[in-house]
């Protein structure tokens, strides 16, 4: 029962999973930015606004390009609302995809899959782009490939982009042991029913020998690019105290984020930047200005002109709490 024992030490690891955090009254609207005005409302299930507010409706410009955010574990669309307010000062609008936790991957992908569909079929939008990070990754992949949906009408009009962040394509390492099928008489059941309990349906998908990782499926023709983030998590801290690490940032080494069956599409970029896990993508005091950067130079994200730098460093320091960019501008003329 060494293994159990384990297990159970192992899994709380999984997932790069912060705990889920009250949601927050400041958090419920964003900043409109440069956003074009919205000309229709819907409502899609799964899809809402980058916002902790209750109300989910969609409010967008139609005939614009729409970018859809997908969260990590325990994560909620609140915490992509510092990021949407990135977007929306450089005019490039929003959407958030929530999804159960301890769903199977595949079911998230599906119901993303839908979303997405409902979502091109309902607009005019030329282009949608969905960015996953962490597990969000996983399902934002997934979604995009050839699954037997039936497409609604006028969806396939639509140009799909993709962009993961952080996302462990190879499996994760501590699930390492869920993984382990021969285990599982030997534990008389109890290996894969721990699992489950810990991580629910999607302890099957997540580890380095499940279906999901060893065929993660061929894009759709529709998606025309794809770029993939891998960060480099060594030495990275996410909380200190005290002038030391209380809290480690490293959660998936880059074996756990490489996949040859995922990057040797030939619509794949990858790129690689030493980050944490939750630093790459922002939270309440460190603005994501590494990933900023990357998605500019990628042409994801519009670039910011000269003239609006400082104000770009104001947001930043204010949505993200991070006092340094209000003392200094971390982004010039580049």
């Amino acid at each position: 029962m060494r293994h159990l024992a384990a297990l159970i030490t192992l899994i709380s690891l999984l997932g790069g999973c912060a705990s889920r955090e009250p949601l927050d009254p400041a958090n419920f609207e964003i900043e409109t930015g440069r956003l074009p005005p919205a000309d229709v409302t819907l409502s899609i299930p799964g899809l809402g606004p980058c916002t902790d507010n209750p109300d989910r409706r969609l409010r967008l410009d139609s005939s614009q390009p729409i970018n859809v955010l997908v969260h990590g574990c325990f994560g909620s669309a609140g915490e992509f609302r510092g990021l949407a307010q990135v977007l929306a000062f450089h005019g490039q609008q929003s959407a958030c995809f929530s999804y159960d936790d301890r769903a199977g991957l595949t079911r998230s992908a599906v119901d993303l899959h839908r979303a997405v569909d409902q979502l091109a079929a309902q607009t005019r939008s030329p282009q949608i782009t969905l960015i996953g990070h962490s597990q969000g990754a996983l399902i934002a992949r997934k979604s995009l490939t050839e699954l037997e949906l039936t497409a609604a009408p006028g969806s396939a009009l639509t140009d799909l982009r993709l962009v993961t962040i952080s996302g462990p394509f190879a499996g994760i390492a501590a699930a390492q042991t869920c993984g382990k099928v021969w285990l599982y008489p030997l534990t008389l059941g109890l290996l894969p029913a721990t699992c489950y309990l810990i991580t629910g349906a999607k302890w099957a998908d997540i580890t380095y020998s499940s279906r999901f990782i060893l065929e993660p499926g061929a894009l759709r023709p529709q998606v025309s690019s794809y770029l993939k983030i891998d960060t480099d998590e060594r030495g990275s801290c996410r909380r200190e105290k005290d002038g030391r690490c209380v809290e480690a940032d490293d959660v998936f080494s880059l074996d756990e984020q490489r996949s040859l069956p995922v990057e040797t599409d030939g619509r794949a970029r990858r790129v690689e930047a030493r980050a944490g896990h939750v630093e790459i993508v922002g939270d309440k005091h460190v603005s994501p200005t590494k990933l900023i950067t990357i998605l500019q130079n990628q042409g994801v994200l519009r670039p910011t002109e000269p003239e609006r730098l400082s104000a770009l460093n104001r947001l930043l320091g204010r949505v993200y709490e991070d006092d340094a960019l209000l003392k200094q501008n971390a982004f010039k003329s580049r």
